[in-house]
C-alpha cells in the first residue's frame, strides 16, 4: 500500500518521519521534495494554505501515476488548533469531514459557503471505514476539521466558526487542499492534526507545538499498521 503523508512544514513531515522504520531518501518534484521511507510512505512538506498544499500534493501525485505507481491513500496531517474543551492540547483529531470553512461570500445576512452559491465544493468526507481504523488505533476524536485560509485569532470568530461547524473539533490550513487534489485524481484521503493550541485569541504562551509533534509522532506509529490492513477498497 502507497501512502502519501503531506504535512505543511519540515517540522511535522519530521514529526511523523520519527514514526517509520528506517531512513528515508529525497525525490525531487517540481517545487517541492518526496522523503521516501522503506515501508511505503512518502512524505511531502507540501506548504502553508490550502493552495500550495493542493499545487504540491497535486504534483506528487501526478508523478506517481506517471511512474506507473498511483498512490492508494493521501494523508494530511500535522498540528492545529482544537476547540475547546472537546479537543484538549495534546490530543489527536481525525477528521471525519474535511471543510472549507471561509470558501464563499459575506452577505447583510451572514457567510454563505461556496456551495450555496451554486458551484464549488466544501467539503470531502474520508472513508467511515478508515476513520473507524484510525480513531480505534490511536483514540483519537473524530470530527470536522475545519481548513481555513487565516487562523482564527479571536474568540469572536471562534465562536462564529463552532455555531456554523457545531462538530468542529479542529482547525488548519491544509487538509481541503490536500483532499482536492486527492479527489481528482480518485485518492481517498484522510486528515490526522494533533493539537497545539486553543482556536480563539493567539496567546503564544498557552501554545504546546512540542508537546503535539510528539502526539503526531505517537499517533502514526500506533496507525501505520493499521493502515497498512485496511482495504482502499472499503469505502
Amino acid at each position: 500500500m502507497r501512502i502519501l503523508v503531506a504535512t505543511a512544514v519540515p517540522a511535522e513531515r519530521d514529526a511523523v518521519a520519527r514514526a517509520l522504520p528506517g531512513p528515508v531518501r529525497e525525490a525531487p518534484l517540481p517545487g517541492a521534495t518526496l522523503h521516501r521511507a522503506p515501508d511505503g510512505h512518502d512524505l511531502l512538506a507540501a506548504g502553508v494554505g490550502p493552495a500550495r498544499a493542493a499545487a504540491s500534493t497535486a504534483a506528487a501525485l501526478t508523478a506517481a501515476a506517471l511512474e506507473g505507481a498511483p498512490y492508494d491513500l493521501v494523508v494530511s496531517a500535522g498540528i492545529g488548533g482544537g476547540f475547546q474543551p472537546d479537543a484538549p492540547l495534546g490530543s489527536l483529531v481525525v477528521a471525519d469531514e474535511i471543510t472549507a470553512a471561509d470558501l464563499g461570500a459575506e452577505t447583510a445576512d451572514g457567510f454563505l459557503p461556496v456551495t450555496e452559491l451554486g458551484f464549488g465544493t466544501v467539503t470531502h468526507r474520508p472513508p467511515e471505514s478508515l476513520v473507524r481504523v484510525v480513531v480505534s488505533a490511536t483514540g483519537a476524536r473524530a470530527g470536522a476539521v475545519l481548513t481555513v485560509s487565516t487562523v482564527t485569532g479571536t474568540a469572536a470568530r471562534a465562536a462564529a466558526l463552532r455555531a456554523r461547524h457545531p462538530r468542529a473539533l479542529a482547525e488548519a490550513m491544509e487538509g481541503f487542499g490536500v483532499a482536492e487534489a486527492a479527489a481528482a485524481h480518485g485518492v481517498p484521503v484522510l486528515e490526522l492534526r494533533a493539537v497545539s493550541n486553543p482556536v480563539g485569541p493567539r496567546d503564544r504562551a498557552a501554545w504546546r507545538i512540542g508537546d503535539a509533534l510528539t502526539a503526531l509522532t505517537a499517533g502514526f506509529g500506533k496507525i501505520t499498521a493499521a493502515l497498512e490492513s485496511w482495504n482502499p477498497h472499503d469505502r
